[in-house]
């Protein structure tokens, strides 16, 4: 599969996963293209962990709430740090997603499934904290993903229906359907 037909087939998998481990050489591998993403004025606010330890990732797991990936034999936790590029601008948001879009099509590409989970981590409830304090990671960081990794133990559903590409993309300027207003 070339890159443009591993991109237009990707999606998210939210389903249970088989228990055979990652091997350290895939996770290195898919954290390597995580962390060749571009990053703004190439401060390089990424950080990233993979858990592949069955003890830790089950601590880790047991703070997710409710649980997501909790099948999963492997994952992969997203860090950020908050560095000024320049004046009052940071880039974090935009290098940890490009980050992980190289994360999400690596593990495809190497047979596995995984799905984007951050909000479910962020909100108030601070698990992503709790992830962080039990990986050891310095308060200066966040943790603002985790990204389950493993094989999928039963078949993906099929891709949710994106809006025609005619009602998205244009070219010259945007461009109003007729019967809409701006």
């Amino acid at each position: 599969m070339n890159i443009m037909e591993r991109i237009l087939d990707r999606k998210s998998y939210r389903g249970k996963y088989e228990s055979t481990p990652v091997p350290r050489e895939d996770l290195i591998k898919i954290m390597e293209a995580g962390l060749a993403a571009p990053s703004g004025c190439n401060k390089q606010t990424v950080s990233l962990i993979a858990v592949d330890d069955p003890a830790v990732l089950a601590k880790v797991k047991a703070v997710i709430d409710p649980p997501a990936g909790d099948t999963a034999p492997a994952m992969i936790c997203v860090l950020t740090q908050k560095i000024f590029a320049y004046r009052d601008r940071c880039f974090q948001v935009q290098d940890y997603s490009a980050a992980i879009e190289n994360m999400l099509l690596a593990i495809c590409e190497l047979g596995y499934e995984s799905c984007w989970y951050e909000g479910h981590i962020t909100d108030g409830d601070q698990i992503g904290r709790k992830m962080a304090d039990i990986l050891g990671v310095p308060q200066e960081y966040d943790l603002v993903c985790f990204l389950p990794v493993g094989k999928p133990a039963q078949a993906s559903r099929p891709s949710p229906k994106k809006k025609p590409f005619e009602e998205r993309a244009w070219f010259n300027g945007f461009k109003i359907k007729e019967g809409e207003q701006a």
